[in-house]
């Protein structure tokens, strides 16, 4: 008899504010148990997906599948770098970008279809100051979103924009010197962020041009524009078309630094980490295998 294939399911209980009491059953439904044999663990603490990732590798799992957003994908791909393992995504997260973009249902019993075909991509990583990312880092507004965020009492997309609203009413603006591949770039910028992938989230598209295996970061530049442009600004990221902005400017590269006046958050897949006046980014291309 054919050995089947260990699954890890690694399942974060509060992402995107949905219950997933009933997804284990889901999975003994839909996942082809003659090919598969699952099993379950529910993270209860920060990095605790990293953790069971870093364990699935020392015994022996054929593949681990983040079930949560972008932060619980971080925590797993962070975890399986390097090695063979491959990594099978449910999307359950508030914005779901890399799912979106690597065209992976959100819908669980045709996601968890998605794991029977087991068919892979290798996608690139970015690195900021040694914390891996799979879809976009960013600094400036949105970084400072995701730290709202990330202590909101309300998750999904209306806790979100919650968080954007509270952020935008007093925010600055600050000054950036980036240096891409040798050119030296001083810019006022709103935020700034370096994308592996095109959208946030959501189809929410910050960089429409970037590729997710091209071997390259898109670094996403928001000049300062007035205010009342902010809805217009929202208009260009939902419809594909940030890049067509004169507020906007992007420019690819593979070795990155950004300097700013002062430390602050840095969101990392959307989550939040506190780094200082220095970034260091760089790409690792091809370096994940994604179960798509």
């Amino acid at each position: 008899m054919r050995q089947r294939k260990r699954i890890l399911f690694v399942i974060n209980p509060i992402s995107g504010g949905k219950k997933k009491t009933a997804f284990n059953k889901q999975v003994l439904e839909v996942l082809d148990l003659e090919k598969f044999d699952p099993t379950f663990k529910i993270t209860d603490h920060a990095n605790h997906a990293f953790e069971l990732g870093k364990a699935a590798v020392e015994e022996g799992y054929d593949a681990v599948v983040a079930v949560g957003g972008d932060g619980t994908i971080n925590e797993l791909g962070s975890a399986i770098l390097g090695t063979d393992m491959p990594l099978g995504i449910i999307p359950e997260g508030s914005g779901n970008g890399l799912a979106l973009y690597l065209g992976i249902p959100l819908n669980e019993s045709a996601a968890i279809r998605r794991i029977n075909r087991f068919e892979t991509t290798e996608v690139d990583t970015g690195v900021v100051n040694g914390r891996h990312f799979f879809n976009i880092a960013g600094l400036g507004f949105d970084a400072s979103v995701s730290d709202r965020f990330a202590t909101d009492s309300i998750r999904g997309p209306i806790g979100y924009l919650r968080s954007a609203i509270n952020v935008l009413s007093d925010f600055q603006p600050s000054m950036y010197t980036l240096l891409i591949d040798g050119a030296t770039y001083k810019k006022e910028a709103f935020m700034v962020s370096v994308a592996n992938s095109p959208q946030y989230g959501n189809n929410a598209y910050i960089a429409p041009q970037a590729s997710i295996n091209d071997g390259l970061l898109d670094v996403c530049i928001v000049k300062k524009f007035p205010l009342y442009l902010f809805p217009k600004m929202v208009f260009h990221l939902f419809t594909k078309s940030a890049d067509q902005s004169e507020y906007v400017e992007i420019i690819p590269g593979r070795d990155i630094t950004i300097l700013r006046d002062q430390k602050g958050p840095v969101h990392v897949d959307g989550e939040p980490v506190e780094m200082g006046k220095k970034l260091e980014i760089t790409i690792k291309p091809k370096s994940l295998k994604v179960i798509c």
